[in-house]
């Protein structure tokens, strides 16, 4: 059970480490009235699948220190006054002459500590500090335009699922939290991030062939149909992150990034994924994404189309 301090502060058990939540009353999800603590509290029921979603990647925070209806900070550095425990990985970025040395989660203490700062969203690197240079995951990243609903998703999704499985790779879909869908492909981290979205715009391209009334790769938003859903294959970019498995949501009504399996995405509604329902379907199902980490796959075959097609690293 929690400890409480004077102050009001409640001090939670977290395997080998205690950590503090300062301010656990404060709302911030007013959709419910979730508070911080309730916030740690999600977070711990769903510890296995956070911490395999972020290990070992650099993590950029998505922070509300006010709750989600007040300001957000977008937050490279791991925020000062750090317990020694809590691990960082340095990346660099080329184009400022600059580096960070960002959240890097080993356990679930560090996630925990993190709510504490208010982080509400995690967005990991699609690569690990092993070498931060080279991706060990290839994002799908389906995201519908504004006239589009869920089931032009659901539509694009099972194009997606036909020509991975014709690849002979498995994806691994979970919801965006917000209207959209994710599919994560682990791959062998052998190519840089400029490969690795060249691979994922060939990949987009052939959805679109094959579904020209839902899919399309159009760069600009501004010419984009309304009525489609983007393949975004910029998500692999260097420095792009998206929101992992189990994050919440910067949003009143507390959704969640939640995984799911192939065959659920026909009858799903993403918004019925929140902090509210996921612990209990997490310890009904477990984390989906358990065995993600067993295969790794090769781009040769998408890098080889995205040559035929005279694809480069730019649009």
């Amino acid at each position: 059970m929690p400890g409480s301090s004077s102050d009001g502060a409640v001090e939670l058990q977290v395997g080998d480490h205690a950590v503090r939540i300062s301010h656990p009353e404060r709302i911030y999800f007013s959709a419910r009235g979730e508070t911080k603590l309730d916030l740690a509290r999600y977070y711990v029921s769903v510890g296995d699948g956070i911490v395999r979603a972020l290990r070992d990647r650099p993590c950029m925070l998505h922070r509300f220190p006010s709750g989600v209806d007040g300001e957000k900070v977008h937050q490279k550095r791991l925020p000062a006054g750090a317990p020694e425990w809590v691990e960082t990985v340095r990346v660099h970025f080329p184009r400022y002459g600059r580096h960070a040395d960002e959240l890097c989660v080993t356990n679930l203490a560090s996630v925990i500590w993190a709510v504490q700062m208010s982080t509400v969203e995690f967005h990991p690197w699609n690569s690990r500090r092993a070498d931060t240079e080279r991706p060990d995951e290839w994002r799908i990243d389906l995201d519908p335009m504004p006239s589009s609903g869920f089931g032009t998703v659901r539509r694009v999704a099972a194009v997606a699922r036909e020509l991975l499985d014709e690849l002979g790779i498995i994806g691994w879909p979970k919801t965006s939290g917000g209207s959209g869908l994710h599919v994560y492909v682990r791959i062998e981290p052998r190519w840089g991030f400029a490969d690795v979205r060249r691979a994922a715009l060939a990949f987009a391209r052939e959805v679109e062939r094959r579904a020209p009334g839902d899919a399309t790769t159009t760069w600009w938003r501004k010419d984009r149909d309304p009525d489609k859903v983007f393949v975004d294959y910029n998500q692999n970019a260097r420095d792009h992150t998206i929101a992992s498995a189990y994050s919440v949501r910067g949003v009143k009504q507390g959704t969640v990034s939640t995984p799911v399996r192939w065959e659920e995405i026909e009858d799903l509604e993403p918004e019925e994924f929140t902090i509210a329902t996921v612990p209990a379907r997490f310890a009904r199902l477990g984390d989906l994404h358990q065995g993600i980490d067993e295969r790794a796959y090769s781009l040769d075959r998408l890098l080889e189309w995205a040559d035929r097609e005279g694809l480069d690293d730019e649009r």
